[in-house]
Formats: C-alpha cells, structure tokens, sequence
C-alpha cells in the first residue's frame, strides 16, 4: 500500500481523522501543482492525455501502436510510470519517442510533483501529445490529477466487464473508456462489452467506449479519430 494517498487509511485505525486531513492537505498541494502543469502544457501546445488502467491492461502496447500509427501526423512523448524498471520507456524509446521514466518505488500512483519534475528532462517544444502511462492500478491513480488535459481508462478483456462497477472513482473519471485486447472476445466468451458500458452508463458517465487491439489493429482507428479531434 502507499503512504501518499490514503489508501492505507482503515476505520480500524484509531489516527483516521488526523490521516484524513493530512490526505486532503496532499491532495490540495498536488492540484496547485497540476494546474502549473496544466499551464505548462497549454503554454506549449501539447495535450496531456493520463493513461489509467490495472497492470498487464496494455498501455504501453496501445501505445506503440499509436505512436507507429500516427508517426508523420503528429509529435508524441510519453511519460512512463512504475514501481520500478525502465522496461516500458525503454519500448517507447525503440519507436524513437522520448521517454521519462519515472519510479515511484513504493508510490501506487502517479502525482503532479512527480510529473512535474520529470517535466524538467523532457523538452515540449514541437510535441503535439504527451502521454502520460500512469501506473498499473484501478484505485489510486484517479484520485490525482496530474495536470492533463483527458483521462482514459483502459479495460481489458481478461479482466471482466464489471470493472467500472467494482471501481467506480477510475471509471467516472475517465473521458474514454478503451476495452482492449479485443481479439481475444471470441476466445473468452465471458467479457460481454455491452454489459461493461452498461455499469458505466450507470456511473452517469457519458464517455464513449471504443473495443480495440493493439496487436491486430481491429478498431484502432476509432482511437485514433478521437485523438485527432482532441488535439484539434
């Protein structure tokens, strides 16, 4: 569990109250920071796109896709985020995309602060999006706001379609839910897409739901579109 956002915090702990107002404390500090952040972004023209999904979800796969797919149209670089390794960045870096890696060690979630000091590597001039892979994590990451422009959640095939019933704070944060690995439906026969839109329609969240595969390319191109009018 980490100790930067609270949810190591039980009501079985006799020091919740004192918890409580040291995490809104942390929480008001991170939004100044992410609307520095914001502004940075702005100043340069970049859309700031937050990442948010479980492990194995296939961020970074989605994101070697997009990258090869929109290579020409637009410049793209991404943030990485994890416990430790620069495995994903280093993927990022083989597409030649600049990447920052950054480790969080215990951290489950990405902050603004950490976003913004891997801002000081990292040059924006002339990029167009910046991707920003949280890390693997349903619960903490959508309680942080970064300084980005739009949330997307990923949700995986393999992972079950009640997802944004069972983590509603992820789900009704996000402006795009993806549910990726789509090739693998017809194998699994479990995962009903229909159903995963209809525990977020009951969140009141009117993102659109777009099935995709990374691997094959099958509705890439509904990703894509969106992105396109994002930036735009």
């Amino acid at each position: 569990m980490c100790g930067t956002c609270g949810c190591n915090v039980t009501h079985a702990d006799s020091q919740v109250h004192e918890s409580v107002v040291v995490l809104k404390g942390l929480l008001d500090e991170n939004d100044h920071q992410a609307a520095h952040n914001r502004e940075h972004f702005d100043r340069h023209g970049v859309l700031a796109i937050n990442l948010m999904s479980s492990p194995g979800a296939g961020k970074t796969a989605l994101l070697e896709a997009t990258i090869e797919a929109l290579s020409g149209r637009f410049n793209i670089a991404v943030i990485e985020g994890d416990l430790e390794t620069e495995n994903d960045a280093e993927r990022i870096r083989a597409k030649g995309v600049p990447a920052i890696q950054i480790t969080t060690g215990s951290a489950c979630h990405l902050d603004a602060h950490m976003v913004h000091g891997a801002l000081h590597d990292m040059d924006l001039q002339g990029i167009d999006i910046l991707f920003i892979e949280n890390v693997g994590n349903l619960v903490c990451p959508a309680s942080f706001d970064l300084g980005q422009h739009l949330n997307v959640a990923l949700l995986s095939s393999p992972e079950g379609h009640d997802k944004p019933a069972k983590y509603p704070v992820m789900f009704r944060a996000a402006d795009l839910v993806l549910v990726t690995k789509s090739d693998l439906l017809p194998v699994l026969g479990d995962f009903d897409p229909a159903e995963a839109e209809r525990y977020l329609r009951q969140l009141a969240s009117l993102a659109p739901v777009f099935e995709l595969s990374a691997r094959t390319g099958d509705g890439m191109h509904h990703w894509l579109d969106w992105l396109e009018q994002g930036r735009a």
